[in-house]
């Protein structure tokens, strides 16, 4: 547990600051989601005076979450703001000492969905979140903050996801990444949920009516929650906009629960595990100051077994790497932040 009074005194705090991003990219999407976006900016202590220039990091929520979610505090979790201002004058969040951590601004996006998230990929059948980040929010922010030009990228779940896929796909945009028990192994990963998902569609009456349903509802049934997350994967991976009971293709009839795997095989063609074997996704890996992977060694979604996959690849095709398995599952593990925040920070800043 962390400490119970995890927020530091004011004069040792950085600041928090919410701006307003009127994206292109989110225009006119399939859902008609807002192209007006909140984002959170954490700056550390003493940059409204020191008029230094500081290396980002961009943290990307897991499936259902946004960057303000992760500023909230509870019983058993640090906000980002408090954790950035414990690691930077040097306690962790239990409030044991440790080594300072390095100065560095924290994005944090919003880029919650209808479909409740995105996979932080551009789908035409969710919306270009992916160009969103990169070609809209990076510029943004080097152009309001005093940035050091520098980018790492991290996350959990399927932000883990995100911040792999997004270093894969734009080379040389992020310097450095963090992927914690991100989505990966797509095989074990997804094929399991299959039947919870089958069954909260189903008692919806179908995709469409289970999108609507699980928004009215005040306190979705995990089967609803299930079958929006396969939604979701199907419209980022197997997106098919000409459909008109759902715009992508299901990796199973929600009427008889026979499984297509035909589908899931094209959803691999995004999992990192494959995508690695791609030399060119070598070759941006190799560029990066730190890849760091980790996972709790019973992730309840195999997550671990993922991440075993694609380190071996790596060390097959000589990507320096750094991995580490904890004792733990998939839930209640955002204190690995304290490991890897300090590791992106020095990374960005060392020549």
């Amino acid at each position: 547990m962390p400490s119970p009074f995890p927020n530091l005194p004011p004069f040792l705090r950085g600041s928090i600051r919410c701006l307003d991003v009127s994206s292109q990219a989110l225009r006119d999407n399939p859902w008609g989601d807002p192209s007006h976006r909140d984002l959170y900016v954490y700056t550390p202590p003493g940059y409204e005076t020191d008029g230094m220039r500081y290396p980002v990091i961009l943290m990307l929520a897991g499936f259902a979450g946004t960057g303000e979610g992760m500023l909230a505090r509870g019983l058993s979790e640090v906000s980002v703001a408090s954790r950035m201002d414990r690691l930077i004058n040097g306690y962790d969040e239990s409030g044991d000492d440790i080594e300072p951590c390095p100065k560095a601004i924290v994005v944090l996006p919003d880029v919650m969905s209808t479909l409740v998230g995105s996979q932080y990929m551009d789908s035409p059948s969710i919306g270009n979140y992916a160009t969103y980040l990169v070609k809209e929010v990076i510029p943004f922010v080097n152009g309001r903050f005093r940035t050091s030009g520098r980018w790492a990228v991290t996350g959990r779940s399927s932000g883990g996801f995100g911040a792999l896929s997004l270093s894969m796909s734009y080379p040389g945009t992020f310097a450095a990444l963090a992927c914690h028990a991100g989505d990966m192994g797509f095989d074990l990963c997804y094929l399991g949920d299959l039947p919870k998902g089958l069954a909260g569609i189903r008692a919806a009456g179908g995709p469409q009516a289970l999108v609507k349903a699980f928004w009215k509802s005040r306190r979705p049934s995990s089967a609803m929650f299930a079958g929006m997350n396969l939604l979701c994967m199907a419209a980022a991976y197997s997106p098919d906009p000409s459909r008109t009971d759902f715009p992508a293709r299901l990796p199973v009839d929600w009427e008889t629960g026979v499984i297509d795997y035909s589908v899931l095989r094209s959803w691999q063609t995004f999992d990192p595990v494959v995508r690695v074997d791609d030399p060119a996704v070598q070759s941006a890996l190799r560029a990066l100051r730190l890849l760091f992977i980790d996972a709790g060694d019973r992730d309840e979604y195999h997550l671990h077994l993922g991440a075993r996959r694609l380190v071996a690849k790596l060390k097959a095709h000589d990507v320096p790497h750094v991995y580490e398995e904890f004792p733990g599952g998939h839930r209640g593990t955002s204190y690995r932040y304290d490991v890897s925040l300090p590791r992106l920070a020095q990374a960005l800043i060392e020549e």
